[in-house]
């Protein structure tokens, strides 16, 4: 149930009854009719833009349409008045029995209220994280990891069939820089005395246990082989212990993935996986043998002129062409890229998402690319970039790390103050700005901290069923159902304005997973948790409006179904960020 659909149609049905609607020549759009809550709830509770969209289509001023559009509208039952605003703005007020069919209609639904079948069980591949096996997870990878999952979350709760993905990066040089790092604390775990980690290699003790464990495993065999021999078996071993270690990071901020896809899957049987999606290319025209130009900022005789097999990604929407082999025959980092979105599309899925980090803006285009000519348009690529996430502690910085030695880890933020306070705070500013981490912030008990605020909320209303049940303790609360108590019982204005607010939970969700923007769910919530506190607060000074009236059993039980939507709809929004909904706090 979405009210905010519900009344677009009466506005629609509204506009089509209009004697200028059926006497006009020609067919009439009304997509641009918007149906949305007041920005001042004082005017009404859903107001709409009809007049303004087609007044001038019909050859008439938006303050006339929006009073012949009125008097149509003041004919709907549910709708208390209407009135127009400014230009033409159309403002409605819904009746009480409107607002209470609506509650009783929210409590039936139970947990099922607010989601949505606008996915229509369309396959969607969410890829996040993705950070290289070199070593533990830094904070920016902890952002990117929240907004994807939670993502992934909202995307299912709207009906999409979702899978949430990491490309492990372990085919590249930084490997061999791990592996030989690795093979140095291996020398150092069978008793060498390792003064100075050399320059460009991996300095941080989370690679000490990996050491320990190959000394272990093969004591001094690899000692004495050659670095072609050890590298694959050091490889194997670090790479393992890296994606261990990962693992177990996302695990402690509850990141779960369904697929974790090899980089080095792409080049086995000699890289055919690669060389099938090249041709692939080939075939419909975007391969071609060429030279490049030379890059910006490089003078022409600095640059080696050499033919190369070429995506021809300027077709598609690049900036310029990309290599794909090179002139000694080995394939690029980008043939790989190339490979993979390959792989994604023949698994069958129409919509494919990247959320990586900001420093990562100059693939967007190159990606996009390879999407339009890899599926021939089919398939929807979209690329979300999470910026940077600075930490402080009581407004000072914090740079250092003791686990990693040049950066602090998801794994030590997450141990410090729970999963629960970082996944809230890192949806609690849109991913495309900066984020200020304070760790005083977010451990605070009060409404300056939003999870917080959030959860006591949540905890609130269990506080309340608590309540009843001590009040009357020959009723058996849980077992009430609270659709059927609501009847004329909900009538006062503040009692409306919360319903009115649960009432926009559906709408939230459509358009966040419209535009994949999650952070929408953790504003949506302080939003409805600020309306409850509100309400909460004006039952301490008027005794009337409290939730348990121990003189009056049917009105308590109509207010305990209020609290109760209120409870659903808080732990259905935090389930969605991924965050707990706790029933006690102390």
């Amino acid at each position: 149930m979405n009210l905010f659909k519900d009344f677009e149609k009466r506005v629609v049905d509204a506009l089509q009854a209009l004697d200028q609607i059926q006497n006009h020549d020609g067919p009439i759009s009304f997509e641009r009719v918007a149906i949305e809550p007041p920005r001042d709830p004082s005017h009404g509770d859903v107001a709409t833009n009809a007049a303004m969209v087609l007044a001038k289509l019909l050859g008439t001023t938006p303050r006339a349409l929006a009073e012949d559009i009125s008097r149509i509208l003041e004919r709907d039952a549910d709708i208390e008045s209407v009135s127009v605003a400014g230009p033409g703005f159309i403002n409605m007020k819904l009746s009480a029995v409107f607002w209470q069919r609506t509650l009783s209609q929210m409590i039936a639904a139970g947990d099922s209220f607010g989601r949505s079948t606008m996915g229509e069980g369309r396959k969607i591949n969410v890829e996040y994280v993705s950070a290289n096996p070199t070593g533990p997870m830094h904070v920016g990878h902890c952002r990117g990891a929240v907004v994807g999952d939670t993502l992934a979350n909202l995307l299912t709760f709207s009906g999409y069939d979702v899978t949430k993905e990491y490309y492990i990066n372990d085919a590249g040089s930084q490997i061999d820089v791990l592996a030989r790092s690795v093979f140095l604390r291996y020398r150092e775990a069978l008793g060498e005395k390792i003064s100075e980690i050399p320059a460009g290699l991996y300095p941080g003790d989370y690679l000490v246990p990996v050491g320990k464990l190959l000394a272990e495993r093969f004591g001094i065999k690899l000692r004495s082989m050659a670095e072609a021999d050890w590298m694959p078996i050091v490889k194997d071993a670090a790479i393992d212990a890296m994606m261990d270690m990962i693992r177990a990071d996302l695990a402690s901020l509850h990141v779960v993935h369904d697929v974790f896809f090899s980089e080095r899957t792409l080049h086995d049987d000699g890289a055919k996986a690669i060389r099938e999606a090249i041709n692939d290319l080939t075939f419909k025209g975007h391969v071609y043998k060429g030279t490049l130009p030379p890059p910006k900022g490089q003078l022409p005789t600095d640059w080696e002129d050499r033919e190369q097999t070429l995506f021809k990604s300027t077709d598609v929407g690049d900036d310029i062409d990309r290599p794909l082999i090179k002139s000694d025959g080995s394939y690029t980092y980008f043939a790989a890229d190339v490979a993979y979105f390959h792989d994604k599309f023949e698994r069958g899925f129409e919509e494919m998402i990247y959320v990586l980090g900001a420093d990562h803006g100059g693939y967007v285009k190159r990606l996009e690319a390879v999407a339009k000519a890899v599926s021939a348009g089919k398939s929807k690529l979209t690329v979300l970039l999470c910026q940077l996430v600075k930490l402080y502690r009581e407004g000072e910085p914090v740079r250092m790390s003791k686990r990693s030695g040049d950066f602090v880890t998801l794994r030590e933020v997450v141990d410090e103050v729970g999963s629960d306070s970082v996944r809230f705070m890192m949806l609690y500013r849109k991913s495309s700005e900066p984020l200020d981490f304070d760790f005083a912030k977010v451990t605070e008990q009060s409404k300056d901290n939003p999870v917080f605020y959030v959860q006591y909320a949540h905890a609130r209303c269990h506080s309340v069923f608590r309540q009843a049940a001590q009040a009357f303790p020959d009723v058996d609360i849980d077992s009430v159902d609270f659709s059927k108590a609501i009847a004329d019982h909900i009538s006062d204005a503040s009692e409306m304005q919360l319903i009115g607010k649960l009432a926009e939970f559906p709408r939230i969700v459509e358009s966040a997973a419209a535009v994949h923007e999650p952070h929408k769910i953790a504003f949506y919530l302080y939003d409805l948790a600020s309306a409850f506190h509100a309400h909460w607060n004006k039952g301490k000074d008027s005794k009337e409006l409290r939730f348990i009236n121990d003189n009056n059993l049917q009105l308590s039980l109509a207010r305990l179904g209020l609290v109760k939507a209120v409870a659903t709809v808080l732990k259905s929004g935090l389930s969605i960020t991924g965050t707990n909904a706790p029933v006690e706090m102390r």
